[in-house]
């Protein structure tokens, strides 16, 4: 199947680097809901039969537009959240979350923030809503998640994803389009909506 993962708008939590994974989560903002409805005409070509969402309101608000234009009806699958902060939930100061993304990179598999999630978590239930998507019998289904999600679960069960993300940020409604399935793997077809690290700071969520 072919499957296209998409990062939700731009929220106010973007803007101010807060760390927000927790449900409900914030609203997008104006360019967020405009980046939504930009992907009505970015993703016009693609024959897709199905939206899937996490549970945190931005996704939701991010698929609509295009949902809209397509009717259907956005399926949530909470495993599609985004990696959990834990105790550093709305905090202004990312460090520790990132360094922990950084050591299950390492292979410390182990390591969470008090109170988040370890590496062999996040992926046992994102791995599981991918194979719900895939399960379903789509030829082509898009999900909307979150920026620390697609990235290390892309960079680990991607093929080419890590090459072509290089050191660059994912944007906000940037879209990765792979094909494969959860027994055979994952290929990365395109990767559109990144800005070169040295112009961009780290947003979570």
């Amino acid at each position: 199947m072919r499957l296209i993962l998409i990062r939700h708008g731009r929220t106010a939590s973007n803007t101010s680097f807060v760390l927000d994974t927790a449900f409900p989560g914030a609203d997008l903002d104006e360019l967020g809901r405009e980046q939504a409805e930009s992907l009505v005409e970015r993703l016009a070509d693609e024959p897709i039969e199905a939206i899937y969402v996490s549970n945190l309101v931005r996704t939701q608000q991010t698929a609509a537009p295009l949902a809209a234009a397509r009717g259907l009806v956005p399926v949530i699958l909470p495993g599609l959240r985004e990696i959990s902060a834990g105790e550093d939930e709305l905090s202004l100061d990312a460090t520790r979350y990132v360094d922990t993304l950084l050591k299950w990179h390492a292979g410390e598999l182990d390591a969470r923030l008090p109170g988040g999630e370890d590496c062999r978590e996040f992926f046992a239930r994102y791995d599981d809503a991918v194979a719900q998507i895939a399960a379903a019998g789509h030829e082509v289904a898009a999900l909307v998640s979150h920026g620390a999600a697609l990235r290390a679960w892309a960079a680990s069960r991607v093929d080419g994803f890590a090459v072509a993300l290089g050191a660059a940020h994912l944007d906000n409604t940037g879209v990765l389009v792979v094909e494969g399935s959860p027994a055979d793997g994952w290929q990365l077809l395109s990767l559109d909506g990144i800005t070169d690290w040295r112009s961009a700071d780290f947003e979570p969520a």
